[in-house]
């Protein structure tokens, strides 16, 4: 019945299309009526043109969120310092505190804990005091007559500067401090401020600490049920748990990777006799916290005391000792400790502590890591499984 009309009708449906042939490709624009005018300009721009121009405005926006953030905390530099060092304390202890608490309660977990710590840094600090100061008497001997077999190697080839031209550089050295003494001077009280603001930053860092270490969840689920609707919660909770996964397991790795090389840095600086030697493997501990950087920038430190105080061999042996442990930390130690926990290629590294070294200088090259490693692992959580 209706032959020629179901035809018809199947003829009315297949009109435009070919049996077994594969459909032109074309853009897919967003849904909506468009007038006359708007359809002709859509159809005269290209879709790349169209695809690039969505992105660019929403990258844009983007961008001005991110720069409204850091404007933000360069606001508030103190406070933000001291909530990332709170999250360092809290990465490092809390794992301690939890084992205490099988055993004590809670606070008192927390307590002991956070005294321990201090307790053996200050303990760190006040050996390195006394070290320091029990050899001040010979390091300055020693020093003098480093800096005079620097001017007596200088004086060799391949340089042959004569000791007029040593003598006019040391006048112009006494002579540029003698004019900017008073500049010195209020630089250092200036200087004085910074520490202030350097104890103010601990012990609110040390405050913070405490209510991380304690109730850290209990502080998460508040904020999370206070500030967010409902059906983001589980979002959030994922991007939450993996940015604190990763990030605790950074501070973890890089501590050990620092502590590693400080001993490495310790026991060669002890063989070569170098002066200072427990003050430069504690300041190895510390440059290490800058990836790329700071490792090698303390080392060109206890390279140029090594002078002084050993004369140019041992100079050359602490400079030999840079390379073999740049090496070491580069593709032993980083990809064996904090493979697990931060996958970034060594460019993107050196690009991030660039970047937050101009944007924040010293913090800024110690935050850049992690926080780029803790931004791409969030987006990498969040991301939805490919079907």
């Amino acid at each position: 019945m209706g032959g020629p009309g179901r035809r018809a009708g199947r003829g009315r449906r297949t009109r435009g299309t070919v049996r077994g042939g594969r459909p032109a490709h074309s853009a897919r624009l967003p849904a909506g009526p468009r007038t006359g005018a708007d359809a002709a300009v859509a159809a005269r721009i290209v879709p790349w043109l169209r695809i690039t121009a969505a992105y660019a405005w929403r990258l844009i926006l983007v961008g001005a969120v991110v720069y409204g953030v850091f404007t933000l905390l360069g606001r508030f530099q103190l406070i933000a310092v001291a909530l990332f060092l709170a999250l360092i304390i809290t990465s490092v202890l809390r794992p301690l505190a939890d084992l205490l608490g099988r055993v004590l309660p809670r606070p008192v977990s927390v307590a002991v804990a956070l005294a321990g710590s201090l307790l053996l840094l200050l303990s760190l600090l006040a050996l390195v005091g006394n070290a320091v100061a029990s050899e001040s008497a010979t390091l300055a001997g020693e020093f003098r007559g480093g800096v005079r077999r620097i001017e007596l190697w200088l004086q060799r080839p391949p340089l042959r500067l004569s000791p007029g031209r040593l003598s006019a550089l040391e006048n112009q050295v006494t002579n540029y401090l003698d004019a900017h003494r008073s500049k010195l001077l209020s630089s250092a009280v200036t200087q004085l401020g910074k520490v202030v603001e350097l104890v103010t930053g601990g012990a609110l860092a040390l405050f913070a600490s405490v209510f991380f270490i304690h109730s850290g969840e209990r502080l998460w689920a508040w904020a999370r049920d206070q500030l967010l609707p409902s059906r983001a919660r589980a979002a959030w909770d994922r991007a939450g748990s993996t940015a604190w996964r990763t990030f605790a397991g950074y501070t973890r790795g890089i501590i050990i990777v620092a502590a590693t090389n400080a001993v490495l840095v310790g026991i060669a600086l002890l063989v070569l006799r170098v002066p200072l030697a427990l003050p430069l493997t504690l300041l190895e501990f510390f440059a290490a916290f800058v990836p790329l950087v700071g490792s090698p920038v303390a080392l060109g430190v206890a390279t140029v005391v090594a002078l002084a105080g050993r004369g140019p061999l041992t100079a050359l042996a602490v400079l030999a000792l840079i390379v073999v442990i740049g090496q070491f930390e580069g593709h032993v130690l980083h990809p064996l400790v904090l493979s697990w926990a931060v996958r970034l290629h060594p460019l993107v590294v050196a690009v991030s502590v660039i970047a937050g070294s101009i944007v924040g200088g010293v913090i800024g090259a110690v935050v850049a890591v992690p926080f780029v490693s803790v931004v791409w692992a969030v987006l990498r959580a969040l991301r939805p499984d490919p079907p």
